[in-house]
This record gives structure tokens, C-alpha cells and sequence, in this order.
């Protein structure tokens, strides 16, 4: 199932992609808070604020076409029995 979902959505991982959508999402829906505690209406400001996610994830989108993204896919860790293996080896080399 993670797999499945790995292979349809790769992440941006720690990159100039990845840390603009961050740092753009917390400032458009602090700025959203912020207009809803000073009396704007809840409704108008969480659509303002996902137009505002939905522009900003496009833009991260082109950002990581363009080459500001993850290079090379995302290491897999070790299955359980793999891990195991690789723990027993290192206990009998090193014994």
C-alpha cells in the first residue's frame, strides 16, 4: 500500500521546492488566521487560503520540472528481515 502510493506521488524532499511550499503554506494560512481573528469571515479566508495552497503547490510543481527538486528517487529502507540480516552479519564480524 505505501509502495502504491510512493510510486503516485513522489515527494519533493528536502529541497528549494520543498521548503518554498513549506514556508508559502504557513505564511498564506497565517495570514488567513490572522484576517479571520481581526473579524473577516471564515468562510471567504479558508477559500482565499486553499486557492492561495492550491497556486502555491502548482508553483512548487514547476519548481521541481525545473530542476529545484528531489534528483534521485527517495532511498527504501530495509524490510524487517532485511535489517535483521544486516544486524546478525555485523554481530558475527565484528565478534
Amino acid at each position: 500500500m505505501a509502495d502504491a502510493h510512493h510510486e503516485e506521488h513522489d515527494d519533493h524532499g528536502n529541497t528549494v521546492s520543498a521548503w518554498f511550499l513549506t514556508v508559502s503554506w504557513i505564511v498564506a494560512w497565517t495570514v488567513a488566521a490572522v484576517a479571520v481573528i481581526a473579524g473577516g469571515s471564515l468562510l471567504t479566508w479558508t477559500i482565499i487560503a486553499l486557492a492561495a495552497s492550491v497556486v502555491l503547490s502548482v508553483i512548487a510543481g514547476v519548481m521541481k520540472k525545473a530542476g529545484l527538486g528531489r534528483k534521485e528517487p527517495r532511498p527504501i529502507p530495509p524490510t524487517r528481515e532485511e535489517w535483521e540480516a544486516g544486524r546478525k552479519a555485523a554481530a558475527t564480524s565484528g565478534s
